[in-house]
């Protein structure tokens, strides 16, 4: 295969990459903002959505890593690197976002069972 095709696949990975990982932080955020409502099961909901955004783009960067595994080799690509390093970011996010959900909808269960009483 020569260097121009597997540039042009790298590219399209990485691209592939970015726009899974980029609808992953947008659900990840929707989240948020659902839960800034107490609206938990909407937020849990979209997370459930983001992280199906994660798995197709953990799933194109696995592809690569995969050929690489068996002798197929790309030219270093920043743009390749980019789309790791924001799934990586998002990754994180999509963690961190599933904690504070979960967080504030045991301090919203727990304030709305005792009126807000903390004794």
């Amino acid at each position: 295969m020569d260097k121009q095709v597997q540039d042009n696949e790298l590219v399209e990975v990485a691209m592939q990459i970015i726009l899974h990982a980029g609808d992953a932080r947008m659900k990840t955020e929707e989240a948020l903002e659902q839960t800034k409502n107490f609206d938990f099961a909407g937020a849990k909901e979209k997370l459930v959505e983001a992280k199906e955004c994660i798995r197709k783009a953990h799933h194109a960067q696995t592809q690569i890593i995969q050929d690489e595994t068996r002798g197929k080799t790309y030219p270093p690509s920043l743009l390749f690197n980019h789309a790791q390093d924001t799934l990586m970011t998002i990754m994180s996010e999509l963690n961190l976002a599933n904690s504070m959900v979960e967080l504030f909808e045991i301090l919203d269960k727990k304030y709305s069972k005792d009126g807000g009483n903390n004794e």
